[in-house]
């Protein structure tokens, strides 16, 4: 009697306690870059140029409590400076390089200003 392969949802849970970044488990939508109605989206989904407010670092508590203590906290604003080879953000007059894989793990709300 042979094993059975590994689900899909056991090769996930055990990539996710390998990882510090926890993937999305809800598809979210943009539009020109910008989130498509009321509700978040990542930050990798946004456009250059865009100035978004953080709603939830959903990464595992050491990497949450080190990205807040570089400002990037909940309800602070941030504008999205560049995206080639990750992100290039400006948060507290600094700015600062993202992975595209940690930025998928922060999700953000468009300011309309």
């Amino acid at each position: 009697m042979t094993a059975a392969p590994p689900s899909n949802l056991h090769v996930s849970f055990i990539s996710r306690i390998l990882s510090g970044v926890k993937k999305p488990m809800q598809t979210f939508v943009a539009v020109d870059g910008e989130c498509a109605g009321p509700k978040v989206c990542p930050l990798s989904q946004v456009a250059a140029g865009m100035v978004v407010s953080i709603k939830r670092l959903d990464t595992n508590a050491e990497t949450a409590d080190r990205l807040r203590e570089l400002g990037f906290c909940e309800q602070q604003r941030i504008k999205l400076l560049r995206r080639a080879n990750g992100l290039i953000c400006q948060v507290c007059n600094a700015r600062l390089a993202l992975s595209d894989e940690l930025a998928d793990s922060i999700f953000v709300e468009h300011i309309k200003g």
